[in-house]
Formats: C-alpha cells, sequence, structure tokens
C-alpha cells in the first residue's frame, strides 16, 4: 500500500505539471501579436482538453509494451480505464495515468509555439490528435514504458553491464521530441509575412514571464513529481536542487550572451534562459550532482541564446524559438549526462559507453519525431488547409479564427 504522504505529493505534482501548460500558453502569448494572442493561448488549451480526453480512452495503454520490441502498446487493452478504475491499486494507478497524462500534454503544447501567428486551430487540433497519437504515446513507451530506448544499453554493451539509457523526466520523449515536431511544422507552414530578424517584437513582455514564472513554479513536479512512484521520496531533495540550480544559472548563461552581443540583458532572455535550464535539466535532474547541474544550466542557457538566432541565418520561421530551446536544451540535457552523470559519465568514473546509447536514443527521437510530424503537417495542409489566408494573418488571427480580441478597449 502506497504511504499516504506519497499520494499526496502525487496529487500535488499532477496539478503542478497540468499548470504548466497554461504556464506555456502565457509564455508563448506574450511573445506573439496583440491580435494574435486569443489564438496563441487556444492552441495550448486545446491541446489540454483533446490529448487529455485520448490518453484517458486509449494513450496510456499505448506507453506501455510487454517487450522492447514493439511499437506501442495495444491502445485497446483497457480502452477508457475500465478495467484500472476498479481493479487492485486503482487508487495509485488512476493517479500514476492522470499524472502522465499531463506530460503528454504540455509535450504536444509546446509544439504550438512554432507556428504562432499563422495556424489555423480545426487543422491543429487535428495535429493535436495525431501526432500524440503516433508520436507522443509510442515514444513514451519506448523511453519510460519497456520499449527499445529502455533496453538500447543491453542491446548494444549486455545485460550485465548495467548501461542503461537515462532520462528521467522526459528530455527526449517531452523537449527532443516537441523540438523535432516544432521544425518540423514551420518548415511545412512557411514563413510568417514580413519574417526577418528585429520585426516581431513581443506583444506583452509581462504575460511572458509570468508564464516563466508558472513554468518554473510547475517544473519541480515535472522533474520532482514521478519520484513518489518510484523509489518513494528518496533522492527528491537533489533533484529539487538541480532544477532550481539550473534554471538560476540559465539566467546568467543567456543574459551573458546578449550583454556581450548587444549591450543589454533583457527580461525576455532572463525568461528564455530560465527555461532553457529547465529544459536542461529535465533528463538529468536524478544524475547530476549540484556542481554539474549548475555548469549545465549555465552552458544550455548561452548555447540556446545563440541557437535562436540559426532560424535567421537557416531560413526557417520558428515563431517562438521551440527549436531552440527545447530541441537544443533537450539535446545538451540529455548528451550531457554522458559526460558528467554520476559514477557513469565519461568525465567522472565511467567510460564512453552511456555517452553512445545516449547519443543513439536522442537521435532516434528526433529523426522520428521530425519525420511523423512532417508527414502529419504535410497531409493536413495539402487537404484541409493548415494556414490562414495572408489577408488574414495581417488582419489578425483572434478575429478571424476565434472571433475574439485579447484586448477589447472601450471607452
Amino acid at each position: 500500500m502506497e504511504a499516504t504522504g506519497n499520494i499526496s505529493w502525487g496529487v500535488t505534482a499532477t496539478a503542478l505539471v497540468l499548470l504548466m501548460t497554461p504556464g506555456v500558453a502565457f509564455f508563448y502569448g506574450g511573445l506573439v501579436k496583440a491580435k494574435s494572442v486569443i489564438s496563441m493561448m487556444m492552441m495550448s488549451f486545446g491541446a489540454i482538453g483533446l490529448v487529455a480526453v485520448l490518453w484517458i480512452l486509449y494513450g496510456s495503454s499505448m506507453a506501455t509494451v510487454s517487450s522492447p520490441g514493439q511499437f506501442a502498446g495495444d491502445p485497446f487493452a483497457d480502452f477508457g480505464l475500465a478495467s484500472i478504475a476498479s481493479g487492485k491499486g486503482s487508487n495509485v494507478a488512476l493517479l500514476t495515468v492522470g499524472y502522465g497524462a499531463t506530460f503528454a500534454i504540455i509535450t504536444v503544447a509546446l509544439i504550438s509555439g512554432a507556428i504562432a501567428d499563422r495556424a489555423k486551430f480545426g487543422p491543429w487540433l487535428i495535429f493535436v490528435g495525431v501526432f500524440a497519437t503516433v508520436g507522443y504515446f509510442p515514444i513514451a513507451a519506448w523511453v519510460w514504458g519497456g520499449g527499445w530506448i529502455m533496453h538500447l544499453g543491453g542491446y548494444l554493451f549486455g545485460a550485465k553491464s548495467g548501461i542503461e539509457f537515462i532520462d528521467y523526466a522526459g528530455g527526449t520523449a517531452v523537449h527532443i521530441n516537441a523540438g523535432a515536431a516544432a521544425f518540423a511544422l514551420a518548415l511545412v507552414l512557411g514563413k510568417r509575412i514580413g519574417f526577418q530578424k528585429g520585426i516581431q517584437k513581443p506583444h506583452n513582455v509581462p504575460l511572458t514571464l509570468l508564464g516563466a514564472s508558472l513554468l518554473w513554479f510547475g517544473w519541480f513536479g515535472f522533474n520532482a513529481g514521478a519520484q513518489w512512484t518510484t523509489k518513494g521520496m528518496d533522492g527528491v531533495g537533489l533533484i529539487i536542487i538541480n532544477t532550481f540550480g539550473a534554471a538560476a544559472a540559465g539566467i546568467l548563461g543567456w543574459i551573458l550572451i546578449e550583454r556581450i552581443r548587444g549591450g543589454k540583458a533583457t527580461s525576455i532572455g532572463a525568461a528564455s534562459g530560465a527555461v532553457a535550464g529547465l529544459v536542461a535539466i529535465t533528463p538529468a535532474c536524478a544524475n547530476l550532482t549540484p556542481g554539474w547541474a549548475l555548469l549545465l544550466g549555465a552552458l544550455t542557457g548561452a548555447v540556446c541564446a545563440l541557437a535562436v538566432e540559426l532560424k535567421f541565418r537557416l531560413g526557417f520561421d520558428d515563431s517562438l524559438d521551440v527549436v531552440g530551446l527545447h530541441l537544443v536544451g533537450g539535446f545538451i540535457g540529455t548528451i550531457y549526462l554522458g559526460f558528467f552523470a554520476t559514477g557513469q559519465g565519461l568525465f567522472v568514473g565511467g567510460d564512453a559507453r552511456l555517452l553512445v546509447v545516449q547519443v543513439l536514443a536522442s537521435g532516434g527521437v528526433l529523426v522520428y519525431s521530425f519525420v511523423v510530424a512532417l508527414i502529419i503537417g504535410l497531409v493536413i495542409d495539402k487537404t484541409i488547409g493548415f494556414r490562414v489566408t495572408s489577408e488574414d494573418e495581417i488582419a489578425g488571427v483572434d478575429l478571424v479564427v476565434h472571433g475574439e480580441e485579447g484586448y477589447a478597449l472601450t471607452s
């Protein structure tokens, strides 16, 4: 029987992670045009509605496999959770399903930032449903549900090697997954009208800072939440301090690069740096000592501050830098473990085997997510259309798509 305190933490952590998706909505909402803020935030809330329903119906069944060779679990194994709701241990089992749902939701919601200011809501929801089903649910099974990534170390180096892929809370399943899919959708929808460096300004900086704060707050449930399902609360202190420290160091890394390059440290940069640090520590939070976590946060903040400029050099319009933050940050955090994971990393008593496993798993998720999202996006775009017309983009997505204004000021 699960301890009451552990269950209470599970409930709290589930609520914290669910709050992160409204946090994404605020974070993204402040960065877009004033006439697109409703559209931007609705993409997150739409993901909450659809992904939660799909997860309860069949997603949680798909996210667990009985053998490493399975692509995903049987979606009809417990459709609608009919068995788990009445079986032995249903209290803990249902709470675990609820906690897992919040991860599925935020993964898909993160993708929306790449197509801000120009996407239709209906096609977005179609993408959400299909990508969750063939993108997130199987990858969750690979990483955490008994799939091939969990067993990759054994495949390569033998079951007795003790080498296992490390992704404690979602560097691959959440951030690399979302970032790769975002890159694909940015290519499908193309550039916004007038896309060039410096032309797109955040319309509401305080809204973005509020979103970053909610994300940081919720991230403690994101990283430390799973402890109640694994080892009780052992190790939660390390996870909390690493999460806290990496985010703080990420701020410093990002604003240092801003200061060097432009002479000013911005509030948007500070918020982005915190998120970059949080992204990077997500896979690594339980397997680094605090000093290495601080270095990871600072390094990722600096690298992501540089990476967000690549879209201008390479010519793709990732509106809100999902690629630069989540794909790059998730990749850094996952690979970093190969060098500095306590007792296993190449520079802290281990050898190169863990690094090989981390690189291969990260690359596999990146390629799969990109290809799946690209196919889904292209099919939607070539059939019902994914992007609003140029006239509607100029007029404002909020009124055209939702019939609402974010700021309806009257005298």
